[in-house]
């Protein structure tokens, strides 16, 4: 296998571990794995630098009907090894991104040793709380006498870490409050959200920056050159969008499912009409997870006079002091629960 061959499909691994969705799917994990066989590399390549997409679906069909007997058997094999090493890693306490780390690197390094009969625990092993991925890497290294480079791990785990939402921080992610929106802001503003138009935390891809696209031909049609070289690939949000996507989201299933969980499609506008409490900037409560307001816009209260907030196309979601922020008016988001407030 050439090495351009070999970084493609270590790049389709990724991006099957990445989309929870497929990664639940029969045969859904090791679907990069053979992706490479019936697909021409110049196709493998274009599709992940966004010239492309394809049908996973259908393609998924397609492979399965191509397998024999004992193959899928081997991949029913991977199957229940990744959904081991995410059961013990949760059983263990830790959380679902190291989970991931952990299949990470069976997928990608560890999978010929994955017959080993301690093979899960081993890996388990090898992580500890509060840990650099170069320690993991040295643990990883000595328990399984492979040479892996810490800094190739890390350049995976990156874009992994960049789109992944991590509810461990949640305090109650069956519901939806005050606590977990601010959790949720601040994690868009420390992954670098950008910004679109329409858009409302999800990942944007080569179809749904052309559908945007079309829909709003002036925000976002007029600024397509620029999403295109800073956001196409991340996850984006519009103002509001920011704010609905924490109301859509599905900690269970990892996607935001429009319109769910009763926070209807409205814009800032109107959310803040909708809002039984409410005052002017200068009554403002100490009270993070609060909507601050004005005429077209909108952003979330983290507290401590900060406010977070989907800005525009250039400068994506970005942290701001309230102060000169532009900011009139605060609200208690209708959709959301708050904690009482004691004296």
């Amino acid at each position: 296998m050439s090495a351009t061959v070999a970084a493609a499909l270590k790049k389709i691994a990724v991006a099957v571990l990445t989309d929870k969705k497929l990664r639940r799917t029969v045969l859904g994990i090791v679907l990069g794995v053979i992706i490479i066989i019936i697909m021409p590399v110049a196709a493998v390549i274009s599709l992940f630098n966004g010239d492309i997409e394809i049908d996973t679906d259908r393609l998924q069909t397609l492979v399965v009907e191509n397998l024999s007997a004992e193959e899928k058997a081997k991949l029913q094999a991977v199957e229940d090894t990744m959904y081991a090493i995410e059961n013990e890693m949760k059983a263990a306490g830790f959380t679902a991104e190291k989970a991931k780390e952990a299949q990470v690197l069976y997928v990608l390094a560890l999978s010929d040793y994955a017959e080993q009969t301690d093979f899960v625990s081993k890996l388990l092993g090898c992580f500890a709380e509060e840990q650099t991925d170069k320690q993991l890497i040295i643990a990883v290294n000595t328990a399984f006498g492979t040479t892996l480079n810490a800094e190739d791990f890390t350049k995976v785990m990156t874009a992994i870490r960049a789109k992944a939402i991590n509810t461990s921080g949640f305090t109650e992610p069956d519901t939806k409050n005050a606590h977990d929106l601010v959790e949720w802001a601040k994690q868009a503003h420390a992954k670098k959200w950008g910004y679109v138009w329409g858009t409302y935390g999800e990942v944007l891809t080569e179809s749904m920056l052309n559908g945007k696209v079309s829909q709003y031909p002036d925000e976002v049609g007029g600024k397509e050159e620029y999403i295109r070289t800073h956001w196409l690939g991340g996850r984006t949000a519009d103002c509001i969008g920011l704010i609905k996507g924490y109301g859509w989201y599905d900690c269970e299933s990892g996607s935001i499912a429009y319109g769910t969980n009763g926070m209807p499609d409205i814009g800032a506008d109107t959310m803040y009409e909708n809002a039984t409490e409410k005052g002017t900037i200068d009554t403002l409560p100490e009270t993070p997870g609060l909507a601050l307001w004005h005429e077209g816009h909108i952003g979330i209260y983290i507290g401590d006079g900060k406010v977070i907030h989907a800005a525009n196309t250039h400068a994506g979601v970005i942290i701001s002091d309230i102060s000169g922020s532009g900011f009139t008016h605060w609200l208690k988001i209708p959709y959301i629960s708050y904690e009482e407030q004691t004296e």
